[in-house]
């Protein structure tokens, strides 16, 4: 039975590298897979899914108007497909969360999201709320702050390294920009300090 994934984490933890694995698993099994990326962020080149360890592969891009739904009924007109991937899941509009549960309850074909949970201002994305509560099965991807302890958040930092509090949701970056840190020192780097004991 087809289920909805969605597996989150922090920037920096190997999201599209767990992806690209698993696409390439299903490939080497000799089946084929459909990927999608947001056409927001075009750091790997547009229509692609990059892993920093120096593995990528083509992918669809969508937009936050565009079907998806549609888009994956297209691809299977084409030939069969045994799993569908989606990169950057965080940028997903509700809608579209919503068409790729249709895509897995009307078509029984898996559905396996990857993405951010929340943003540098500790405030769910968008996608990643459709996908907390839709989602069949989550997976937190881990990866580690500075001190050792699970990332669970991230800052967004300026040139100098200095933590950036207010801004826009969305502005693309990599280790330049971001930095995965655990809930006690990302509050440290907004400024809650936490009490001392």
């Amino acid at each position: 039975m087809a289920k909805l994934f969605f597996n989150y984490s922090t920037m920096n933890a190997g999201k599209s590298t767990v992806l690209l694995q698993a696409s390439h698993n299903y490939r080497e099994h000799g089946m084929n897979t459909y990927l999608l990326t947001s056409r927001v962020d075009g750091r790997a080149g547009t229509g692609r899914i990059a892993s920093r360890i120096g593995i990528g592969s083509e992918a669809d891009t969508f937009a936050g108007d565009d079907d998806l739904f549609a888009m994956i009924t297209t691809r299977l007109e084409q030939g069969p497909v045994a799993c569908i991937f989606v990169d950057e899941a965080q940028f997903l509009q509700q809608a579209q969360v919503w068409q790729l549960a249709r895509v897995v309850d009307d078509l029984n074909l898996p559905v396996l999201c990857y993405g951010l949970r929340v943003d540098f201002r500790g405030e769910l994305f968008p996608g990643s709320a459709a996908l907390l509560a839709l989602a069949d099965e989550m997976r937190e991807v881990r990866t580690i702050c500075r001190c050792g302890r699970k990332a669970t958040m991230v800052i967004r930092q300026d040139q100098s390294g200095q933590p950036i509090r207010e801004g826009a949701q969305v502005q693309i970056g990599g280790n330049e920009t971001y930095v995965s840190l655990c809930r006690r020192h990302w509050r440290e780097a907004m400024g809650d300090r936490p009490a001392q004991p």
